[in-house]
Order: C-alpha cells, then structure tokens, then sequence
C-alpha cells in the first residue's frame, strides 16, 4: 500500500570489506611521494546533500552521514565526525583500520598537529575545500614542521575505478508565477551589491544563488532542486552562467540566454583567468567558493575578495509571491500530515508497526498531493534512549525499530511544536514583509 520513492533503507558496504580501498589509495599517496590526503565530505560548492561521484568519504571509509572528513597518512587513519553520528561511524567504519574521532571538539587540525612530523607532505584537493579550510589544515602543518600541497588532481579518484559520472539532472525554469520576480530584475539588485563591494565581478560559487538569480530548478542531488552550476557576474556587461550543457532543453537554454551568456563548466576557470589578467577584483563567498577559485585568481594578477555572498541576504527576504507559495505548501502539506496522524492513530497501538513503515506512509501521503519532488531529509532511525540525540540512519537489514508508545508520545510533541512554528511563521509573515 504504502512505498518510499525518495530515499532506502538498504546499508552500503562498511567496514572490513573496505579495507583494501584504504591499502590501494596509501599505495597511490605513496606514489605521489605524499605522506597524507585530506577528504572532507564536500563537494565544489560545499553542499550539504552530494551527488553520488562526490562521495569519496563513503566510498574510502563507509561513513555516510552528511557531515565529516577523514584524513590518511602513512601509519594511522582518522575519520571525524560530530556528535550526531557517533553510533552510525562506528557502525559502517571498521574500527581496526581506521580511528573515529570528534569533528569539532578539538577539531582534526588539533589532531594533525599531533600526528604530523617534521618534512611530512599533507595533500589537499583545493577544490573541495574553501580558503579558510585551508588556511586551518596550513597552519596545522606549519605548527608540525610539515608541509600542505594543493594538488591538481584528486589522488582518490585515481583508485576509485568505478567512480559514477557527474549527475545530469534537467534543469526546469521557476516562473514567475512562484519567484515573484524576474531574473533581470534580480540581477539589476545583485548590480547594486558589486557596486557597493567595489569590485569588478561576482562568482555565484552557491549553486542555490544561481538557482534563485536565474530562476532555474535542478535535480543534481537529493533533498534539494538543485542544478549544479556557477555564474560569473561581472559589474559591466551581461552575466555567465556555466552549467553542463547536456542538463538544458531547449526552452531551458533559450530562458537562461535572454539575460546570460551560457558556458560548460569548464570555461569557468579560462574566463577568470582572462578577467584577473587584467588587474580584476573578483568577489568570492567565503562559505563555499573552492581555494582553487581563489588561488586561480591570485595566480594570474587578479584579486580574489572573500566575503559573504549577496545573493544570501537578497534571496533570504521573501517577496509576496513567495510568502503565499510558502503558505499553499505549508497547507497543503498539512493535509497529508494529518491524514498521516490518522493512520498512526488507527495502525500503532497494535505494535506491529515499525518506523520504516512510518516513514513509507508519510512519504506517499506527501506524494498523493500530486506535488511532492522530494524529501526535504533522509530518514533516521531512533537511536537507543541513553544515546537519543545520536542520529542513525535507517535500515531495512534485521528487524526495524518497532515503534513504541514512548516514541508515539514523543512524536506528537514534535509534531504540536512543529506546527505552532508553522503557525507562528505564517503570522508573522505580512509583519516581516513590512520589515524588509
């Protein structure tokens, strides 16, 4: 009756069986006369949901939670990760090949600081870390005698043979009917921004700023419609936006082309080349602008300005049509809920239900609204009651957690306090509205 389309339950290999992964890549630093590699769970543009040719964290070591970083060197190996995902780490990583240790307190520099010796050669993918990141993993090795090499290429993915292609997912176009403004019209406010920062151009690093600038809709990565891409936009002149062409239809190209130049991805790097040539200050957001971007820009004469990213305030202000749309979907979301709480209501005190069958159900009530395009979030399983703030991710392998009237109860209270937030933001709206 009821089924997930959006998400599984099933585990991904873990632990012993990846041992060898971890023996080939040390053969490859070897190689590369490294003494260590850095692999933080990121991807270029530091999103928080990766597509699956990202995950080079859950391939080396079987860690799949949405936030970590493992670090390899010639004797030890350490995975990091915080306090959410403590039983699911060691869970998925095998214990004897690898330490797992906390992400933030004291975060792994402290710990590379340590284990690093005099001469040691850390490597790094500046791609898949911001400027700030690596200015931590620099200072760590200074403080060792050590030194930290931005390599060109990803020595992981020199093993990882089997490696899936980058996502191609189409991208839609979000009218104006649910943007409430037009792209041209967002681009004349994000002029306004370079104006005032006194620079040259903007790179939109933020796949999430594209998407909102050029009202476009992807689907690159799960829980979020994102189209994997970046945009250059210089203080003069019309703007780039560079996305594999492949994702683009016709109607989608002829959008983007009546307010943009559209580029590959791979024109990006030439194109900033060219501008920091020429003396350019070219604005960065320091949250997920890649160190690679910024030392393309040193390197070449121009002058990288690491800052926070406009778009981030501009899209954060909802207009009218917006705040309606929000509105409709929190409505319409709450039938399905409350048809959900229904079923629980009818179905749970038998004790036959477990949460996997909960999570089916409120998945394909959300679906039956005929709008639902994903899930917000991946499933997570309750953890035991001494470790309840520990996330767990679901499984279908064994017997799942049966729900108990404890969690039934707890449940309800969050659902109660979900829904005055709701209630809360949806009064508050007109007042905000007014504020901005």
């Amino acid at each position: 009756m009821f089924e997930a389309l959006f998400q599984t339950f099933e585990e991904p290999e873990s632990g012993v069986a990846l041992t060898a992964r971890l023996s080939a890549f040390r053969e490859e630093l070897a190689r590369r006369k490294l003494t260590g590699f850095v692999i933080p769970r990121a991807d270029q543009q530091q999103n928080e949901y990766v597509a699956a040719s990202e995950e080079r964290l859950a391939w080396l070591t079987g860690f799949t939670g949405s936030a970590g970083m493992a670090v390899v060197l010639t004797q030890t190996a350490a995975v990091f990760v915080d306090g959410r995902y403590t039983l699911q780490a060691a869970k998925q990583v095998d214990g004897k090949a690898w330490n797992i240790e906390p992400l933030a307190d004291p975060p792994p520099e402290s710990w590379l600081a340590k284990h690093l010796c005099s001469g040691d050669r850390l490597g790094f993918d500046p791609w898949l870390h911001t400027s700030a990141a690596a200015e931590r993993l620099a200072a760590a090795c200074a403080k060792a005698g050590a030194e930290l090499i931005a390599l060109d290429s990803n020595p992981l993915d020199s093993v990882w043979t089997e490696r899936p292609a980058p996502p191609l997912g189409p991208v839609a176009i979000h009218g104006t009917q649910f943007s409430g403004e037009a792209e041209t019209e967002k681009l004349q406010r994000i002029g306004q921004e370079i104006v005032r920062l006194g620079v040259d151009a903007l790179v939109l690093s933020d796949s999430h700023a594209v998407a909102w600038t050029f009202n476009i809709r992807g689907a690159d990565v799960s829980h979020t419609p994102l189209p994997l891409s970046y945009a250059l936009v210089p203080k003069d002149g019309r703007p780039t936006v560079f996305i594999d062409h492949r994702k683009l239809s016709n109607s989608v190209r002829d959008h983007l082309e009546q307010s943009a130049d559209v580029e590959e991805p791979d024109a990006l790097t030439p194109k900033l080349t060219e501008l920091s040539q020429r003396g350019a200050s070219i604005a960065l957001d320091s949250a997920t602008a890649a160190d690679a971007l910024s030392r393309l820009i040193a390197a070449s004469g121009g002058k990288p300005v690491r800052g926070n990213d406009p778009v981030s305030l501009l899209k954060a202000v909802k207009n009218p049509t917006e705040i309606e749309g929000t509105r409709t979907a929190h409505r319409r979301d709450a039938v399905a809920l409350t048809r959900f709480l229904a079923w629980i209501d009818r179905e749970a005190l038998s004790g036959a239900l477990t949460e996997i069958d909960t999570v089916e159900a409120l998945e394909t009530f959300r679906r039956d609204t005929g709008a639902l395009k994903d899930v917000s979030a991946r499933y997570f399983r309750t953890a035991p009651p001494a470790r309840r703030s520990t996330r767990w991710r679901g499984s279908s392998s064994g017997r799942p957690a049966s729900i108990s009237i404890t969690a039934l109860a707890m449940a309800s209270a969050a659902i109660s306090r979900s829904m005055k937030a709701r209630r809360a933001y949806r009064n508050s709206a007109p007042r905000r509205l007014a504020a901005a």
